[in-house]
């Protein structure tokens, strides 16, 4: 894999978008305190511990090419942690890929989950075009209306109801983001 997506880092604005480091644990650790993305997040996060694992997952994912997950700062707020974005699965030739995202409490309603996910799907598009991706999903839960919100926001449109399967007891919905910036 090329040692440039390892250590890809993305701007947005005064949004800094890199790689996980091991001093974001605290900040990480008070993040899932939050109890909105206890809620809808799988990995709990409530401990050194877990948290020591959930950056190795990232590292792992970003050293193997198949998860690239995003460490969001705000440089305007003093290098706050506000967020995180993620890419996951890009498999060569598969044509799609998921992303991911969460926003910290404080972060919330001031545009910075669709400028972090802006950047992290410019990205995608341009770093993995040449492995044939065209497509990019979003997932959430039917009760997430801001991920919703969200996901029409960074030009993710609606694209079907996926029915619940483990571990989420409801249906979900896919949007879709395709590399031309049209929906399906």
């Amino acid at each position: 894999m090329d040692d440039d997506l390892r250590i890809a880092t993305l701007a947005a604005g005064p949004l800094l978008l890199r790689p996980w480091l091991p001093d974001d644990m605290p900040a990480l650790i008070e993040a899932y305190r939050d109890p909105a993305m206890r809620a809808t997040l799988r990995m709990q996060v409530t401990d050194e511990a877990e948290a020591r694992h959930w950056l190795q997952v990232r590292q792992e994912g970003r050293e193997s090419g198949s998860y690239f997950s995003f460490a969001v700062i705000d440089r305007d707020l003093g290098d706050e942690l506000v967020g995180n974005v993620a890419l996951k699965h890009p498999e060569p030739g598969s044509g799609s890929a998921e992303v991911g995202y969460w926003t910290t409490a404080r972060a919330r309603g001031r545009g910075i989950a669709p400028r972090a996910l802006g950047a992290l799907t410019d990205w995608a598009f341009e770093a993995f075009a040449g492995d044939g991706l065209v497509r990019l999903d979003l997932l959430h839960q039917v009760n997430n209306e801001a991920s919703c919100r969200v996901a029409e926001k960074s030009g993710y449109g609606f694209a079907e109801v996926l029915p619940a399967r483990p571990p989420w007891p409801l249906d979900g919905h896919r949007h879709a983001r395709l590399r031309s910036g049209g929906v399906r």
